[in-house]
């Protein structure tokens, strides 16, 4: 008689059920203890995160409302010119406010020159005068020295009140003043209601303690068990949590746990006998604080687990069932899964193109059946494929022959396109004075940038052609020959007027139908003209800047509001400006500008490359370009370029 697949399936299930209810109840029990450590080990981390937070967001607060007393531009105006009456009142005014804010009601400013030291509080009269000055050879005063010499824009330490038995956290927050060191604002925390509130809202079972790196404590349930000393730096006797271990296998644990706590920010849980018990502890660490949150926890006085006779036989059937799946699973398996896992290996053989299979062998059977079935299906699709795989290998080598032909192309495009660049007149001129990056996004681009020069002085700008690729190279190819077209009828020394006449003549090569259209067609630019005789520079910009360095001093020369080629036609205007020695110039595409990066994928921005120029203007010009491009390098990091990049530097020797 032939079994189907079903009648095997029922046969199977009886007796692994019968199997089973043996397996059952010696199971049952081994469960309820995993599930029961297990959920100790959540319970631990859950506990100890939430009183990391608790100590932590008072902090946090408190840090937040310092750093924004720091760098307000009201502290700033005033520690720069400390005995200016009503900026001291202005100051005093708002610094009252946030002494309001503050959570002990507590703000002190000192300053870097006359090293005087403001303070006000809840506790004292109010005061607008320094308190006292700081002394560089007073041991007490040397933090401040210390901080004032500090990279890092702020620090936090941890000072314990010997007298008061107070533990106060104070935040010191530099000032600065363009990247220089002014002054210190910030406040101070006391530390003992947070620890004190958490110690004693803890849950049955559940002990909460604070140490530090070395493993003294600074809180505990019991006020006897805390060293006071470690946090005061007085005395030589410490009550440190190894203290309360049983033995050195303990104390090895915990330190191991110490080390991915801090360095990783995991919880580690682990088993360790203290105060007499074993217990399960979880560890966290407090960066801000260098200091450590532990969390014992007793399970059966904590009752993670409820062990009343409900939850044994309901986690008991729980098991059961589990494991008569398994047993079902198994028996299935080898009477029915393996041979279709088998088939299943076969199909994905066919399925990667290996069409010489070795088929499961044939029964009798529903697999049977199925197995036949596949080997004839496999026969067919191998004999489709193939002539499938001769027409894709056809169409194939045509692509690849329509791709080399634009390929070549698109290169040729780019040696016409670096024809047009003025690299030997920029050498014979200007020598070693100059740099050039142009970096267009593509193989080709729609930046490009002039030089020109004739008895009198000498014409150097650049031109950034809306688009990049083709679009934008073929932009330059038009914006190139009315350039040359305006400086031939108007001459080299009228920057304004060349943009004006280069406006006219690309509205008219484009028309009216290609400028009403969504089609990008405009193009910034930026034209200097500098006149040997008189020694001076006349510029004038389409949407593109003149920015120029003498490694003191620096500034901007923004170009109009509109852009050649575009809707609104515009007058441009010249801007003059006498050459002093040591004065550079530098002429910049949006490309730059716009290139995403940093921490938040933000624009380089002109605030970056103004900060650039003035600590690398000075440097010789090859430099000056190696420099740059390792900013925007760094900058980039690994997003993609977002538009072609020209960026001129030059000098006129006098």
């Amino acid at each position: 008689m032939r079994l189907g697949l079903r009648a095997k399936s029922v046969l199977a299930l009886l007796g692994s059920i019968l199997l089973v209810l043996v397996l059952a109840v010696l199971a049952g029990w081994r469960v309820v203890q995993y599930v029961e450590v297990n959920l100790g080990s959540s319970y631990a981390r859950n506990v100890t995160r939430l009183n990391k937070q608790r100590i932590l967001t008072p902090v946090l607060r408190e840090l937040a409302l310092a750093q924004q007393l720091a760098d307000s531009q009201v502290t700033l105006r005033w520690l720069k010119a400390e005995n200016d009456p009503a900026k001291r009142d202005y100051f005093f005014a708002e610094a009252s406010q946030y002494q309001k804010t503050f959570a002990d009601h507590y703000y002190f400013v000192i300053t870097r020159d006359s090293r005087h030291y403001y303070f006000n509080d809840n506790k004292s009269t109010f005061s607008s005068k320094p308190r006292y000055s700081l002394n560089k050879n007073n041991p007490d005063d040397v933090w401040f020295f210390n901080t004032m010499k500090s990279t890092a824009a702020f620090n936090m330490n941890v000072n314990y009140d010997v007298k008061l038995k107070v533990t106060k956290l104070w935040f010191n927050i530099l000032v600065k003043d363009n990247g220089r060191n002014i002054g210190l604002a910030g406040t101070g925390l006391a530390l003992n209601s947070f620890l004190d509130h958490f110690m004693t809202d803890s849950d049955q079972g559940v002990t909460p303690i604070v140490i530090n790196s070395d493993g003294d404590i600074q809180a505990y349930p019991d006020p006897k068990l805390i060293d006071y000393s470690s946090i005061g730096k007085a005395g030589a006797r410490h009550n440190t949590i190894y203290q309360l271990m049983e033995g050195q296998q303990d104390v090895r644990a915990i330190r191991s746990a110490m080390e991915p706590a801090k360095h990783n920010g995991q919880i580690p849980v682990f088993w360790a006998n203290i105060n007499g018990s074993r217990k399960l502890l979880a560890i966290a660490y407090i960066p801000e604080l260098n200091w450590y949150v532990v969390t014992a926890v007793n399970l059966k006085a904590a009752r993670v687990l409820n062990a009343g006779i409900w939850l044994p036989l309901f986690l008991t059937g729980s098991a059961l069932l589990i494991v008569l799946i398994l047993i079902v699973m198994l028996a299935v398996n080898r009477i029915l899964l393996k041979p279709l896992l088998r088939l299943t290996d076969s199909v994905q053989t066919v399925a990667a193109g290996n069409y010489e299979v070795q088929l499961p062998p044939e029964s009798n059977d529903e697999l049977g059946q199925l197995t036949r079935a596949f080997g004839s299906m496999t026969q067919r699709v191998k004999s489709h494929t193939a002539e499938l795989e001769d027409r894709v290998a056809e169409r194939t080598r045509e692509l690849l022959n329509v791709n080399r032909k634009i390929d070549d192309s698109i290169q040729y495009a780019r040696l016409i396109q670096n024809a047009i660049l003025p690299g030997r007149e920029m050498d014979a001129v200007l020598k070693e004075n100059y740099f050039v990056l142009w970096q267009p996004r593509d193989i080709v681009g729609g930046d490009f940038y002039i030089f020109d020069a004739d008895e009198r002085g000498c014409l150097i700008g650049v031109v950034d052609c809306a688009g990049h690729g083709v679009p934008g190279a073929f932009m330059t190819m038009i914006a190139h020959s009315a350039l040359n077209v305006a400086i031939e009828t108007r001459g080299l020394h009228d920057p304004a007027g060349l943009l004006k006449e280069v406006d006219g003549r690309v509205r008219a090569i484009l028309q009216e139908e290609i400028l009403d259209t969504p089609v990008a067609t405009h193009l910034d630019a930026g034209l200097l003209y500098y006149d040997y005789s008189r020694q001076e520079i006349i510029y004038s910009g389409a949407k593109i800047s003149l920015y120029w360095n003498n490694g003191k001093d620096g500034g901007e020369w923004k170009g109009g509001r509109y852009a050649l080629g575009g809707k609104k036609s515009a007058d441009f205007v010249n801007h003059r400006k006498a050459v002093e020695p040591d004065m550079r110039f530098y002429i910049a595409t949006d490309g730059l500008l716009d290139q995403a990066g940093g921490e938040f994928g933000y624009g380089f921005g002109k605030r970056r490359f103004t900060h650039f120029l003035q600590a690398h203007s000075s440097l010789p010009f090859a430099e000056q370009k190696k420099a740059l491009v390792e900013e925007i390098s760094k900058y980039q990091g690994s997003l993609p370029q977002r538009d072609d990049i020209t960026v001129l530097g030059f000098r006129f020797t006098l």
